[in-house]
This record gives C-alpha cells, sequence and structure tokens, in this order.
C-alpha cells in the first residue's frame, strides 16, 4: 500500500529531472549550433585552393547533384517559357533556372565552392 502512494512522487520527481536535463542539452546545442557558421567562415577563408577530399566529394556529390539541378531548372525553365515572355523576364529567368546551376556543374574547377573562385 505504501509502494502505491509513493509511485507518483517519484515518477513525477524523475519526469522533471529528466526534462530539466533535457532543457539544459537543448540549449547547449542550440549554443553550438549557432556557433557553426563562424567556424564555417574561418574555414572558407583558411584554404584557397581545394583539398583532395573537397575534390573528391565534389566529383562524386556535388557535380552528379548539379547535372541533376540544372536538368530540373532546364524542365522549369521550359514550362514557364510562355509566362516568362509574357512578362518579360526570358533572360533572368534563363540565368537562374539554367545558366546559373549549368556554370556551378560544368564550368567550376573542381573542389572550388563557387564559379568565380579559379
Amino acid at each position: 500500500m505504501n509502494l502505491v502512494v509513493k509511485w507518483p512522487r517519484l515518477a513525477r520527481r524523475s519526469f522533471m529531472l529528466l526534462k530539466r536535463k533535457l532543457l539544459a542539452s537543448v540549449a547547449v546545442c542550440g549554443m553550438l549550433l549557432g556557433s557553426v557558421p563562424v567556424f564555417a567562415a574561418v574555414d572558407a577563408d583558411a584554404d584557397a585552393t581545394p583539398s583532395a577530399g573537397a575534390m573528391v566529394a565534389d566529383a562524386l556529390v556535388a557535380r552528379p547533384l548539379g547535372l541533376v539541378v540544372t536538368t530540373l531548372g532546364a524542365v522549369a525553365f521550359v514550362v514557364s517559357l510562355p509566362f516568362s515572355a509574357l512578362g518579360g523576364n526570358v533572360e533572368e529567368a534563363a540565368d537562374m533556372l539554367v545558366i546559373g546551376p549549368g556554370k556551378e556543374t560544368f564550368v567550376r574547377c573542381l573542389g572550388c565552392r563557387n564559379s568565380r573562385q579559379h
């Protein structure tokens, strides 16, 4: 009988401790994730030439994804072409949907982060 009365109090106390630890963990993760862009900005300025790992990742992941994005952009451009022509912004649509992804896929140097970097 005594155990039945104490059980809800023990469960409530352990739940409160678990809740407090979970909130502390979320707060720490939030602070750590908030500092990630700072580390990325420092890393981007540190090396001007791409590493071998960046080149491999670019060749195996980024270039095939860029090809898919370029293809999807070309399809979207063709679908939106009548509306772009009516609005007078065919060149802007072509630049954003086809030419930009195409440059990132085919013109950018292997391992570079953007097409302006050679």
